[in-house]
């Protein structure tokens, strides 16, 4: 991705190193909670505090108020030039809609942070609360796409900004709600099921925002479609259950197989509109 000298949002807020008061736990046990998650179908921050002997039920905030400033490193100035990418493109698509389109902020931390949605921790991966309408990022994640889940390259990284932006969006539009009201009538394996196709809308998000960037700056390169193929495959629940027991389990999927987020991203990608991403109704996934 082409993507130096490009605008920048205001609205990353990099804490990290403020986060929290005890060392992270290695690598190692950061991938044993994120498998352990995507297959048990557990939050990984319940797991990590476990790890850890903290209680993540709390949700007491770790994090320190008031303003945090602008990431100066070059990781963070791409986040924060992928963040703005989204905020135009879907700002752009609100509007043609005859909506307005209210920015998510974007937190980069390190170890562990306080949400509104309780105790945020590394072994999440990045993560969308929709309580304080924040992504939470640690920058570590990109580094285990590349060392342990084989997803290396940039536009792989901005696929992962790009999907957490898709769960905002769903917030905006509503689609949370109507998770969270489903989850009090659903049994655990139906509301999987939902999951499946929350995640997946969120992948399709994510393929009509890097379509509309391309068309807006042209900075993709050559390759740069395959990197986001290759993360939307390297994190699904097949691929994941395979690398971890060795055997799939597709009532306990709760992001959809690879062939699916990879499905899903591109058909988002090629047809450039949000109303072509509508699992829900989709009779196959």
């Amino acid at each position: 991705m082409r993507w130096q000298g490009e605008r920048e949002s205001s609205n990353v807020e990099d804490r990290r190193g403020t986060s929290s008061g005890r060392a992270g736990l290695g690598l190692g046990t950061i991938v044993i909670a994120l498998i352990a998650a995507w297959l048990f179908g557990v939050d990984p921050r319940m797991i990590m505090g476990v790890l850890e002997g903290v209680d993540t039920m709390t949700g007491s905030s770790t994090q320190q108020r008031g303003p945090a400033p602008a990431p100066t490193d070059e990781t963070g100035r791409f986040v924060s030039v992928v963040l703005a990418s989204t905020e135009d493109v879907w700002s752009q698509i609100f509007v043609q809609a005859g909506k307005t389109y209210d920015p998510p902020k974007l937190v980069l931390y390190s170890d562990r942070i306080g949400t509104a949605c309780g105790l945020g921790a590394a072994a999440s991966g990045p993560f969308y609360c929709p309580g304080d309408q924040r992504l939470y990022l640690d920058l570590g994640f990109f580094q285990l796409m590349r060392d342990r889940l084989g997803a290396p390259g940039d536009f792989a990284q901005a696929y992962v900004i790009a999907h957490e932006v898709g769960h905002h969006v769903q917030n905006l539009l509503g689609t949370m709600d109507q998770m969270q009201r489903a989850r009090q009538r659903v049994s655990a394996q139906q509301y999987n099921a939902l999951s499946v196709r929350l995640e997946l809308q969120a992948d399709c998000y994510a393929g009509v925002w890097a379509n509309h960037s391309q068309q807006a700056r042209n900075w993709l390169e050559k390759g740069d479609i395959e990197e986001g193929m290759n993360a939307a495959s390297a994190v699904g629940d097949d691929r994941l259950q395979r690398q971890s027991q060795g055997v799939v389990t597709p009532d306990t999927f709760t992001h959809g197989s690879s062939a699916q987020r990879m499905r899903w991203f591109r058909t988002g990608l090629e047809s450039g509109r949000a109303s072509q991403c509508d699992t829900f109704s989709a009779r196959t996934l």
